[in-house]
């Protein structure tokens, strides 16, 4: 994966983990932020927790730019604007891997509840916002932005990767596959996505109630 992967939103808990566990496994990680400093200071911080890592930041348009592949890591609240924002920056040779989740406490309610979305889940909105010629791939909705972060611990569960487009997933499955103990898995076409972002909330309800922090693992697929 020769270009750099760009993470919107990479000064979050989600974001900035996946920076510091892509940049960890070789690939090039351009941090993007609404506020171009903050984007900065995160790359920065990721440096110096990753020395061998290839981080920089910039403000979200101009990180979208320098990527193909663009990891939308925002609250629900904030995903239509920041994609309204994105549109003149993206164009066909883009592929979003929308990490949103429609959690109830983007309007004050528990986060273990999600809001109804009208197009049906978060990532067939942005599908709907995306310029024409961009694709939307669901992922990266059942990792622990704690763990992530925590480079010390061992990762060991699942991605669930949904999209319309075999060779789109291919590409975020690979994506995946380079960062330790995690595997991808092919979930369907990206109306899947309404069902897996209901396990964000179904998870923090587990941790809330368990003191974990857990994951989710397919069993019967081949290694």
């Amino acid at each position: 994966m020769s270009s750099p992967v760009c993470i919107v939103g990479g000064t979050g808990a989600l974001g900035f983990g996946l920076a510091l566990r892509l940049g960890r496994a070789g690939v090039a990680v351009v941090i993007g932020s609404r506020d171009p400093g903050r984007a900065l200071e995160a790359a920065q911080r990721a440096h110096a927790q990753v020395p061998e890592g290839s981080f920089s930041g910039a403000g979200n348009a101009d990180a979208a730019a320098e990527a193909e592949l663009v990891i939308l890591s925002v609250p629900f609240r904030s995903q239509s604007e920041t994609l309204t924002n994105l549109k003149p920056a993206l164009n066909e040779s883009h592929l979003v891997i929308d990490a949103t989740v429609p959690l109830a406490a983007a309007v004050s309610g528990k986060a273990t509840r999600t809001l109804g979305v009208w197009q049906g889940s978060a990532a067939q909105q942005a599908q709907e916002m995306v310029p024409d010629g961009v694709r939307v791939v669901s992922a990266f909705h059942t990792v622990s932005a704690a763990l992530l972060t925590d480079l010390e611990h061992a990762l060991d569960e699942d991605v669930l990767v949904c999209g319309d487009r075999r060779v789109d997933k291919a590409r975020v499955i690979e994506l995946v596959d380079r960062i330790g103990g995690l595997r991808a898995v092919d979930c369907g076409p990206l109306e899947m996505a309404r069902i897996v972002e209901q396990f964000t909330p179904l998870l923090i309800s587990i941790n809330v109630r368990n003191k974990v922090r857990a994951g989710i693992r397919i069993t019967g697929l081949p290694e």
